[in-house]
Formats: C-alpha cells, structure tokens, sequence
C-alpha cells in the first residue's frame, strides 16, 4: 500500500466534462499542485451518495481557502457514470475521476475484491497530494466512514 512521502504511481485517470473526455496521466495532473483526493467503492452507493461525496462538495470553498488546488474524487467506475453521479450531486467543483480498470488502485495498493457484488474496487480513503507525493493519507476500515470524510480531512490542513 502506498504510504505518506511517497510519490504517486504514473496511471491514466477519465474524466468527462462538458467538452468532452479527458483522459489524465496521474503525474501530468498532480505536478506542480496541491490536490486533495478521496476515493470510495462505488458512485451511487449509499454511504458514498449520502455522506462521502456531499462532505467535500460542502466544504469545496473552504478547502480551495486552505491551499487546495483541486479536489478529485476517484472510483473504479467508467467516466460516464462518474459525470452522471457528480451532476446528481451538484460536484462541480470537484474532478470526477473514472479509473475504469482499477489500474490507479490496484498501484496504490488500495483495492480490494467484493466478489459478486461489484468486482474489483477502491478501498475508501483519503489523500493530500502536494506535487506527486502523499503527504497525508487516510484509509478506512472496512465498513467504516470517519478518517477519510471532508471534515476529517480539513482538520488535517
């Protein structure tokens, strides 16, 4: 798993905006900014629509205020279903980042298999991103929701 001080694994990343989709190399979009990233098993899923991604949708300004240059939420999802879910959830402001084959969170170390459920899927956690390197990462217990919610995270900056 991959740990504080080190540098983000290379991986390609979808996004689907309004013009179109994107397709990012983790090193080209975070080198040279501060990034806050949280990840979680699934768009649409319960905890993940009720609480993880409205937390950072509130708070958006307020991180921005701290330093943050950008706030991506990922999901072994396709870049469609990611856009459809930000746009559900009024996540403007936040990269709606598909890793469809789970290569990003299999390189992080951070996947884990639900079986018949789902698959392959991220692990729920959460990341500050300065330039490419971990500099605080909090992941979740299975079943959990606490260290990585938006409120958790903010404390950290």
């Amino acid at each position: 798993m991959i740990k504080e001080h080190q540098s983000l694994p290379d991986a390609k990343l979808s996004e689907l905006t309004d013009n179109g989709m994107l397709e990012h190399s983790t090193h080209e979009l975070f080198s040279g900014k501060k990034a806050l990233v949280f990840a979680l098993p699934g768009a649409f899923t319960p905890t993940c629509s009720a609480a993880h991604l409205p937390g950072y949708v509130t708070l958006a300004d307020q991180f921005f205020e701290k330093g943050i240059d950008f706030i991506a939420c990922v999901s072994v999802n396709d870049a469609f279903v990611m856009k459809a879910w930000g746009d559900s959830q009024n996540a403007e402001h936040i990269k709606m980042l598909a890793d469809g084959d789970g290569s990003f969170t299999k390189a992080l170390g951070l996947d884990m298999d639900t079986g018949s459920f789902g698959g392959v899927r991220s692990q729920r956690y959460a990341m500050i991103v300065d330039n490419g390197v971990v500099t605080a990462l909090n992941v979740e217990a299975p079943k959990a929701f606490e260290v990585s919610s938006a409120e958790a995270m903010f404390n950290l900056l």
